[in-house]
């Protein structure tokens, strides 16, 4: 039996179904918002765990839909089969019934205010074209003109600040219903101005639109709000006491974000792929919303699509590919001594506890490297396995890990070729003279210091050593850095070859110690491997007259440097 296509990047509910995609249910998520009935709900998860699709599938059961001329459209097919349909006439009433305003922000990520304003304009415009039978209703006829500019995008300022309540007030009248708000990606445009310096502008503007909209809004039968992190009610959602937020850390909702152990499995045993699954779990595991551990839906639909073409195919972080990272490489901007400690633990699979802050706002982010480590948290970097609250203080702190392979092959890869963008943009002059003048001593004392400003990694100390000093001296003007090439009767570290063979070339091996006190004894063990090896030969042969050997040994930020001509 063939197996459906996979619906990679496919966020609408309707395409889905109707092109025969697999789609994982999360249907039931339409019975706990009628279940829980509130007003106002904000969800707040990572990207790509299925806000959008989920924004569209609820869309696509309450909406009366119609078509240009006004005409019914019954959307009920799509659910044909689905969980929802199972619960009874208590909810499957409620199919089909509302007028509802869909909306997503993201058209919002612009560079600067009046652009990324003129976007979100533009998807308001859609909106109401997408209603334009409205117009032929009994509304006034000055609501029709201010109708006819908002859709043309022609209104005034104030006009658009309380479009959406607008909106919803000409549905009520035409459809005799309350209308459904669903917003989308609410906090994409409040994202990209921070970065891009306009977050006031952006902010006066967006809580414009929700506070209209959102709050004593007579025409509002209920809201749906998704994004990646919550802000603060002080600058959105000032005084809007009916919404209901739902993080990460919040046990409603949690089994309709992302996938759980149970549809991970039927996914695998679906596409034949069932002895896969121990490494799908191993790359894509290790969420925690609320009381449910949840895998990432992006990575594993794309890695079991991959395998679908070559079952040899090997995991991939496919997350890591859907952001700039931007914050994480922040992080490791700031980063002071505690805090690169800190990343060398969560990459030993250590945990770490912070202080949990729900409510914070873009322009907070980078004033404290907790308020960083928060948004790294609510955006899918770390998963909680525990939390305590401070019985004086009343501070609730989570305990932390990193969850999985995928997103520690984001700390592993990106941090460490982050940290040598910082280092490579130091006056490395000095270190290369010291070598080059053969002073084993200053070049100590260098690598030393470099040491200091950079991470190790615990689990794979000689890769990272062997790549750091090879990153370090890939700089030197003069000189070919070549890692790892055969010589002799094994394998040297490093040869540094200089353009002319006037000047002397250098072999580098590099030793491990296991203690502090080991390190000297570790450091001529890598020159009499040098020598006992004959890895200088090949430079001998390639016409160096001069080769100058380096053992340099290792212990956690510490170095110690030997040199032998």
């Amino acid at each position: 039996m063939q197996c459906k296509p996979l619906p990679t990047g496919v966020d609408n509910f309707e395409k889905l179904i109707t092109r025969g995609y697999y789609f994982v249910d999360k249907t039931l998520l339409i019975k706990e918002l009628l279940d829980k009935k509130g007003d106002v709900n904000l969800f707040t998860r990572p990207r790509r765990f299925g806000k959008t699709l989920n924004m569209s599938m609820v869309q696509y059961f309450f909406e009366d839909s119609r078509k240009d001329d006004g005409t019914k459209v019954d959307n009920r097919s799509l659910f044909d089969g689905l969980s929802i349909m199972e619960s009874g006439e208590r909810y499957l009433s409620h199919m089909g019934r509302y007028p509802v305003i869909a909306l997503s922000l993201k058209s919002g990520k612009q560079p600067d205010f009046n652009l990324s304003r003129k976007m979100l304009i533009r998807q308001i415009a859609d909106e109401y074209k997408r209603h334009r039978f409205i117009l032929q209703g009994n509304l006034l006829e000055i609501d029709k003109i201010r109708y006819r500019n908002i859709m043309e995008e022609c209104a005034k300022e104030e006009d658009y600040n309380d479009s959406l309540k607008f909106l919803s007030q000409c549905m009520e009248q035409y459809y005799g219903n309350k209308a459904i708000i669903l917003i989308d990606e609410y906090d994409v445009p409040l994202e990209s101005a921070f970065f891009a310096g306009f977050y006031e502008e952006m902010t006066a503007f967006i809580r414009s639109l929700f506070e209209s909209a959102l709050k004593t809004n007579s025409s509002l039968e209920f809201a749906v709000i998704t994004g990646c992190l919550r802000i603060s009610k002080e600058s959105i959602f000032t005084g809007m006491n009916n919404m209901k937020i739902n993080s990460i850390l919040n046990k409603s909702y949690d089994e309709f974000f992302g996938f759980t152990e149970a549809e991970v499995m039927r996914l695998c045993d679906d596409y034949h792929l069932t002895h896969k699954f121990p490494l799908i779990k191993e790359w894509y595991n290790g969420y925690v919303f609320g009381n449910v551990n949840v895998y990432n839906p992006w990575s594993v639909i794309s890695f079991i699509g991959d395998l679908q073409v070559d079952e040899n195919e090997l995991p991939a972080s496919y997350w890591a590919k859907t952001s700039s990272n931007s914050i994480v490489r922040t992080l490791i901007e700031m980063a002071d001594d505690e805090t690169r400690s800190e990343i060398e633990q969560l990459i030993a699979g250590k945990s770490i506890e912070k202080p949990v802050h729900e409510d914070i706002t873009y322009d907070e982010i980078y004033k404290t490297m907790d308020n960083l480590w928060n948004f790294m948290f609510f955006t899918g970097y770390f998963r909680r396995v525990g939390e305590r609250m401070d019985v004086e203080t009343k501070q609730r702190y989570v305990e932390l890990k990193i969850p999985n392979e995928e997103v520690k092959y984001i700390f592993r890869n990106k941090v460490l070729g982050w940290f040598q963008e910082i280092i490579n943009r130091k006056d490395l002059s000095v270190l290369y003279h010291a070598l080059i003048r053969q002073d084993p001593a200053t070049l100590e004392q260098e690598l030393t210091e470099l040491l200091m400003k950079t991470i190790s990694f615990n689990d794979a100390y000689e890769s990272f050593y062997h790549g750091f000093i090879a990153g370090v001296l890939s700089g030197m003007d003069g000189y070919t850095v070549k890692s790892n090439r055969e010589g002799g009767r094994g394998r040297s570290d490093l040869y540094i070859k200089p353009v002319t063979r006037k000047k002397p070339a250098y072999v580098i091996e590099f030793k491990i110690a296991g203690k502090f006190s080991e390190m000297e004894a570790k450091a001529e063990d890598a020159l009499e491997q040098i020598e006992d090896r004959n890895y200088c030969q090949e430079l001998f042969d390639d016409g160096y007259g001069t080769v100058i050997c380096y053992g340099i040994s290792f212990f956690g930020k510490d170095c110690l440097v030997k040199m032998k001509e």
